[in-house]
């Protein structure tokens, strides 16, 4: 009797342990028996997901400030200024003498023209000048002549008083007497010649000796500058 009955403590208390297992077994949810909690007793917190959509995000590119932002071309740049105003037709006085460099020939050849400033203050010029011949000396009967330059043209001061320069080369004469010229036209002769400059008018100016002579109507013009050329 003895045996049996310890046989039927020992029956019921598995049982009842099997009962227990079971119903923690079928917690809601299925959890299994301890995966919900922390060896605590705190929960356990779901881990978060790791799966990626399907379309990648694009990175936010950080914005430029304006302030610091280049531009890919360069900065432009402007002529320092001079502090002077550009000359007008009469702050300048011109004149006109053959040059000591010149072609072969029996022509001018070529001529320095002379700018003096006689405003009593400081001008500028700048760029080439025009040539004209003044047929029998009057400036109504101009002859423009073609013009070609030479040389980089800046901007000149010319302090009161001072003086720019620019150098005229023609098409040589050739020959004695009336002479000739090696195209075959017929040379032209002018007692003065009215030189334009830029933004400062038209100066009518003449040889400090003789007449211009030159064939072809054609000119080469250095830029107005602040040194003397020869």
């Amino acid at each position: 009797m003895y045996g049996i009955g310890i046989r039927r403590v020992a029956t019921a208390m598995v049982t009842a342990s099997a009962a227990t297992l079971l119903m923690t077994a079928c917690q809601p949810g299925g959890t299994p028996a301890g995966a919900g909690s922390s060896p605590s007793g705190a929960p356990v917190k779901p881990a978060a997901s790791t799966s990626t959509s399907a379309s990648p995000s694009t990175p936010s590119t950080p914005s430029t400030p304006a302030a610091s932002a280049t531009s890919g071309s360069p900065a432009h740049t402007t002529t320092p200024s001079t502090g002077a105003k550009a000359c007008g037709l009469p702050d300048l006085k011109a004149s006109m003498y053959q040059a000591a460099v010149r072609p072969d020939g029996t022509g001018t050849g070529a001529a320095i023209v002379e700018f003096t400033n006689v405003s009593g203050k400081a001008c500028t010029v700048q760029g080439y000048p025009t040539v004209a011949g003044a047929g029998n000396g009057s400036p109504a009967k101009n002859r423009p002549l073609t013009v070609t330059t030479t040389g980089g043209a800046s901007t000149v001061k010319v302090a009161a008083g001072g003086k720019a320069w620019t150098k005229l080369t023609f098409v040589q004469v050739q020959g004695e007497a009336d002479g000739y010229c090696k195209s075959g036209a017929t040379p032209a002769s002018y007692p003065t010649l009215v030189v334009g400059v830029p933004g400062a008018g038209a100066h009518q100016v003449a040889l400090t000796d003789g007449v211009i002579a030159e064939c072809d109507d054609k000119v080469t013009v250095t830029a107005l500058s602040a040194a003397k050329p020869s």
